[in-house]
């Protein structure tokens, strides 16, 4: 696995198994964009001031702290969300390190917003399909199976909508 492709490999996780209706795949975009922003902004200011080994432990203590206190309010606040995403919240926290050093906090402001904006377009997608697959009988859709099924199928659709149309 090369150094660009784990951030979105990391993704793959919370976008198969959080799916599984739309409420948990919004639940979980909106948490990642929330810490996301936070420690962008955190570390804008402390990424200077630190040599690369301290960095690294920076990162770690700051994606852990708002992760933490965002599942706590989550808690106090909405707890049936809480529930639904609290396996998840620790990949956030993982996310936000590997995207440190895949220099994603370096890009412009509109191609984060541009992936932030696909990645939630395709959690809501994802969670909205499959739970309408689910609610008209296909039970499978609304498992992790089910999720990697219908990812692949909705993959192998848009690679053939993009194909040119050869003439023989």
């Amino acid at each position: 696995m090369t150094r660009s492709s784990l951030p979105g490999a990391l993704m793959l996780t919370p976008l198969i198994g959080a799916t599984y209706s739309w409420m948990p795949a919004l639940g979980v975009w909106l948490m990642s964009v929330v810490v996301f922003s936070a420690f962008g902004l955190a570390m804008a200011g402390l990424r200077l001031r630190l040599t690369p080994a301290s960095r690294l432990v920076a990162a770690v203590i700051l994606a852990a702290t708002f992760t933490s206190c965002l599942q706590l309010a989550l808690q106090a606040m909405a707890l049936q969300w809480h529930q639904q995403l609290g396996l998840y919240s620790g990949l956030i926290a993982l996310q936000c390190v590997v995207l440190e050093y895949s220099g994603f906090h370096q890009r412009p402001v509109i191609d984060r917003l541009r992936l932030a904006a696909i990645f939630g377009v395709l959690m809501v997608g994802l969670g909205l399909l499959r739970q309408l697959l689910g609610d008209s009988g296909l039970r499978l859709a609304t498992l992790a199976p089910g999720g990697f099924i219908v990812l692949g199928l909705l993959i192998a659709a848009r690679q053939a909508w993009a194909r040119p149309i050869s003439s023989n």
